[in-house]
């Protein structure tokens, strides 16, 4: 059976029983019936569904280790160059298919949650409730798709922008809409999302409205580099982050006191206040994280070998206490450890992704933080520097919280009378981001916007997979799933 694509989306948007039989595909949150979206309880379940797109085991979204796999073009993580990861090899290597399974679990569990998202956004007019509830639930929606079509147009380009929660035969003859018109919708979505969210969060797995103006931020960030080049939107994201950052106790975010606190990864916690947002993973069905555990072990630990460190980048990492707290260096299980020199596949690995104990396991009750608080405070000091009047004494400030963090005790703090330019002090924010997000899905899209994939891969170690043939700007986004683009050639 095929897996949700955009018309599969399009069949599962049909009411009554006909494409049960045609599915593999989880029913929660489509639309069944004209009244099912009047109660609260009604449309409280079709943003369940938008939910579920994006924290599938396996299978959509990002409580599995598919959105990393298809960052692997970027300088900090690489992959197996034997076994069974061709299709992790494909993004590290810049061939990926059609069929690669890893982008297009990506795809597949942003459209079912845009589908989610959809029914709210289309139809809580008619909904009868609570309005102060009512208007949570639309804001969370309305971030749902935006953070979704996000992720699409960044990962593939020009996409089919759909905004119907019910099936109509023109879903089977959609065409690809610009980054350009992907984005009006994002940002507008978001400013939705920023008026109707509260200060608090619902839940740990949920969107405040701090969440949604560092999105904001993001976007505008994003925006300002390729493809767009919309350089006013500098000023625009800096504005947004320092909104965030001048409210953080408001929306409960916080730059946690060490960086191995961030990425304690106990299983009994709900997560921590570096979270800006996260999508949460649990044992139970088909909604444990897999992200963590044997995806970025090494096999002397019973691990899969999937992730792992670039030589070039663990070599240059600067020393401290966010270095330690992010590689695992030595492998065993048992009393005896090698170096990672003597290993099965001669790189260091990711701590980051190791569940609390080392258990050896391919799930876990942890979140998918999908934004951290120090993110917000690098895009404010980039956005600053890149834009109006420069750096200032707050992107000085912002830098240096993270930095400082990361790095031995008595380094002393960056300072204007240090003589960066603004471009050197925006570079440097770039490059911290590196090794603060190291393994976290960051650093491909930094390299994109700033359009520094082809410098990065140039300065691989040549013990590390290497491109198959030169890179071009057609390979900065991947090719639409051929489920899509087989049955559509609108989409080609």
């Amino acid at each position: 059976m095929k897996k949700i694509s955009i018309y599969i989306l399009a069949a599962a948007l049909l009411s009554g029983s006909g494409c049960k039989d045609y599915l593999e595909e989880d029913t929660t949150g489509l639309l069944y019936g004209n009244n099912v979206l009047a109660t609260q309880d009604g449309l409280e379940s079709a943003l369940t569904g938008a939910y579920k797109g994006l924290a599938t085991q396996w299978g959509r979204g990002f409580i599995h280790p598919s959105a990393n796999a298809a960052t692997l073009g970027s300088d900090d993580v690489t992959t197996h160059p034997a076994s069974n990861k061709a299709d992790w090899r494909e993004f590290d290597q810049f061939n990926p298919s059609t069929t690669n399974q890893r982008s297009n679990a990506v795809y597949n569990g942003c459209y079912k949650a845009i589908q989610g998202s959809n029914n709210v956004i289309n139809n809580f007019e008619k909904t009868v409730g609570d309005k102060a509830s009512i208007d949570i639930i639309v804001g969370e929606a309305y971030f749902i798709r935006a953070f979704s079509y996000y992720w699409l147009t960044r990962f593939y380009g020009n996409i089919p922008l759909v905004l119907a929660g019910e099936y109509s035969a023109d879903l089977l003859e959609i065409g690809k809409s610009t980054p350009e018109q992907v984005y009006e919708l994002i940002v507008a979505d978001l400013k939705i999302a920023e008026t109707n969210l509260p200060n608090a969060k619902r839940a740990p797995g949920r969107p405040n409205k701090g969440s949604a103006k560092a999105f904001l931020a993001d976007v505008y960030l994003t925006m300002a580099g390729w493809p767009l080049k919309q350089t006013d939107k500098y000023d625009l994201a800096a504005a947004k982050a320092k909104e965030v950052i001048d409210n953080r106790a408001l929306y409960g975010f916080q730059l946690l006191p060490t960086f191995a606190a961030v990425f304690e990864n106990d299983p009994a916690s709900t997560g921590t206040a570096e979270a800006v947002f996260q999508i949460n993973g649990f044992t139970s069905g088909d909604s444990g994280n897999s992200t963590y555990g044997l995806t970025t072990m090494p096999g002397e630990e019973g691990g899969w070998d999937d992730m792992f460190a670039e030589l070039n980048f663990f070599n240059q990492f600067p020393a401290g206490p966010r270095k330690d707290a992010t590689f695992r260096t030595e492998f065993g299980l048992s009393g005896t450890k090698i170096p990672w020199q003597n290993s099965l596949t001669k790189h260091p690995y990711y701590k980051k992704w190791y569940i609390k104990g080392d258990v050896s396991n391919y799930q876990a009750s942890l979140p998918s933080v999908m934004m951290r608080y120090a993110h917000v405070l690098t895009i404010y000091a980039e956005a600053k520097a890149r834009g109006t009047g420069g750096p200032d004494a707050a992107a000085y400030d912002a830098l240096n919280q993270v930095r400082l963090r990361g790095l031995p005790a008595g380094t002393k703090p960056l300072a204007a009378t240090d003589g960066l330019s603004a471009a050197q002090f925006a570079d440097a924010v770039v490059q911290e981001r590196a090794w603060e997000f190291a393994c976290e899905r960051t650093r491909w899209f930094d390299l994109i916007r700033l359009e520094k994939v082809e410098e990065a891969n140039a300065n691989k170690s040549p013990d590390d997979l290497q491109p198959i043939k030169p890179i071009t700007k057609a390979n900065y986004w991947f090719p639409l799933p051929y489920s899509d683009t087989s049955l559509n050639p609108n989409l080609n």
